[in-house]
């Protein structure tokens, strides 16, 4: 059954008649030049226009591919160090808006029920203030962990999947990251007024008849629901760096990330 002709069927064609004729108009000697270039003329014609134009992975030194991943490690914390830690940061986005402690509710409940849902509202509003405070200094703490990765931890997140580097940063970052956060956050939620906040809120609470005694560790939910917020833009960025050409702003990169 007779079927349709594709561009390369055409182009393989054209390029053995012209094969054909110099071989026989040309010298012995030459020929095997001739044969040599058709062989990697015909090579380049059965690769796709991807292959033609794609660089390979193992043109990539571990030099390459330690610069261009820190790089992108680098470039994707400072944007969402950049995005995050500024006013409504957390406090307007509703991926990460950090929600008053479960322990609260209740608190919430029995002050709504007396008019005074705007004070809880406040202490949730800073908050989310006090992460957006907290939120700046974490890059030193990231970009010093990419400055210690070995070549092990870079090889095994660049062949890893689009999270790699978020998973390597909770496993390896979590408690030291909590432990530097803590004094930070600590100083923002004073900074912020979410302390004086609170106390205001239980003061309220606690003058109510028959309500149960709660407490809340500020400190640790804010930095818990920083962190989380924080890893939740990094992983983001890094599936933006791996997946989309755009967001790969510098040389190394290009090179590196347009490889694979």
């Amino acid at each position: 059954m007779n079927r349709g002709c594709s561009w390369q069927d055409v182009s393989i064609a054209i390029l053995i008649l012209f094969l054909f004729q110099s071989v026989i108009t040309t010298p012995a000697y030459a020929q095997m030049d001739w044969l040599k270039s058709g062989q990697e003329l015909l090579d380049t014609v059965n690769k796709t226009p991807q292959e033609q134009t794609t660089p390979q992975i193992s043109n990539l030194s571990d030099s390459d591919i330690a610069s261009g991943l820190k790089d992108a490690l680098r470039v994707g914390t400072e944007r969402v160090v950049g995005q995050l830690g500024k006013a409504d940061g957390f406090n307007a986005d509703p991926a990460i808006h950090i929600p008053l402690p479960d322990s609260l509710l209740r608190v919430k409940q029995a002050l709504d029920a007396i008019g005074l849902t705007a004070m809880m509202d406040d202490l949730e509003l800073k908050l989310n203030r006090a992460a957006e405070a907290a939120t700046p200094p974490a890059k030193k703490i990231f970009w010093d962990s990419i400055e210690s990765m070995t070549m092990d931890d870079v090889t095994g997140i660049y062949n890893g999947p689009d999270d790699a580097a978020t998973r390597y940063f909770q496993d390896k970052m979590s408690a030291p990251l909590a432990e530097a956060m803590q004094p930070i956050v600590e100083q923002a939620i004073n900074q912020v007024g979410a302390v004086q906040a609170y106390d205001a809120v239980m003061g309220e609470y606690s003058s109510l008849p028959f309500v149960p005694n709660v407490k809340a560790d500020l400190n640790s939910y804010v930095v818990t629901e920083g962190m989380n917020g924080i890893f939740h833009y990094i992983a983001a960025e890094e599936t933006a760096i791996r997946q989309n050409p755009v967001a790969r702003t510098t040389d190394i990169l290009k090179k590196v990330f347009g490889a694979k």
